[in-house]
C-alpha cells in the first residue's frame, strides 16, 4: 500500500473504527478479492466488539499489497459510501495540494510523479473519443477499477463490467469508461480523467501516450 494511502487510513482511523461494521460485507468482499486470507478474516471476526474488529482490520490492511486500499474503497461502497467519499475527498485534496505526508512528517510526491507530463489546459476540456478511451483502457491494466472508483463508479457497476467481460481486462475497462462518459456527458473531460489518474497513483503521462 502506498504511503499516502496508509496515512489516510491512519488519519481517519477513529472515524472508521466508530462508524464501520466490517463483518457483513467488508470482510467477505476483501476475502473474495484476495486482500485478506481466511486466517485473517477469522482473526478479525474473533474480536469481541465491532470497534475492535474494525481496528484489527485497519491494523492488517496496510500490509496487504498495492490493491488493498482501492479494494477497501470498493468494499465501503456497498453500505458505507459516505466513508468512501470522505476518504476520496481527503485523498483528492492531498493530491491537488501536493501534501503527500509520510508517517515521519515528511512531504514528497509519489514515486514517478516528479516532472510529470501535464495535460495542456485547452485540451483538458475535451471529451475523450472511443479510440482514446480504448487506448487508455489498454494502458491502465489492473488499475482501471481504482480509476473508475474515483470517477464515481459504484462497486456494483464495476462488478457488472468485470462479469460481462471476464476474459478481457481491456474490454471491462473500456465498457466502464464508455459508461462513465455516457453518464457524465460534457463533464467527462480529459482533465477529469487526469485528476483520477493522479489520485489513484497512475502516472499522468499515460494520457500523453493515449493522445499521441
Amino acid at each position: 500500500m502506498d504511503v499516502i494511502h496508509k496515512d489516510l487510513l491512519r488519519n481517519h482511523r477513529l472515524v472508521l473504527c466508530e462508524e464501520l461494521l466490517v463483518s457483513d460485507t467488508i470482510l467477505p468482499f476483501l476475502y473474495q478479492e484476495a486482500i485478506l486470507t481466511g486466517a485473517q478474516v477469522e482473526e478479525i471476526q474473533s474480536q469481541s466488539t465491532d470497534r475492535k474488529r474494525s481496528l484489527k482490520l485497519l491494523d492488517i490492511l496496510p500490509n496487504r499489497g498495492p490493491r488493498a486500499f482501492h479494494c477497501f474503497l470498493q468494499a465501503l461502497d456497498f453500505e458505507f459510501s459516505w466513508l468512501r467519499d470522505r476518504l476520496l475527498q481527503d485523498l483528492r485534496a492531498r493530491t491537488e495540494t501536493g501534501a503527500w505526508c509520510t508517517s515521519h512528517g515528511e512531504t514528497s510526491p509519489p514515486s514517478g510523479h516528479e516532472d510529470a507530463w501535464r495535460l495542456p489546459r485547452p485540451l483538458g476540456e475535451k471529451v475523450p473519443s472511443d479510440r482514446e478511451l480504448s487506448r487508455l483502457a489498454s494502458r491502465l491494466g489492473g488499475e482501471w477499477e481504482a480509476v473508475l472508483m474515483d470517477l464515481g463508479f459504484s462497486a456494483t457497476a464495476l462488478f457488472r463490467c468485470r462479469a460481462d467481460h471476464a476474459l478481457s481486462c481491456h474490454d471491462a475497462a473500456l465498457a466502464a469508461l464508455l459508461q462513465w462518459r455516457r453518464s457524465e456527458g460534457k463533464r467527462a473531460t480529459l482533465s477529469r480523467l487526469e485528476q483520477s489518474l493522479q489520485v489513484t497513483g497512475v502516472h499522468p503521462s499515460v494520457l500523453k501516450d493515449v493522445l499521441l
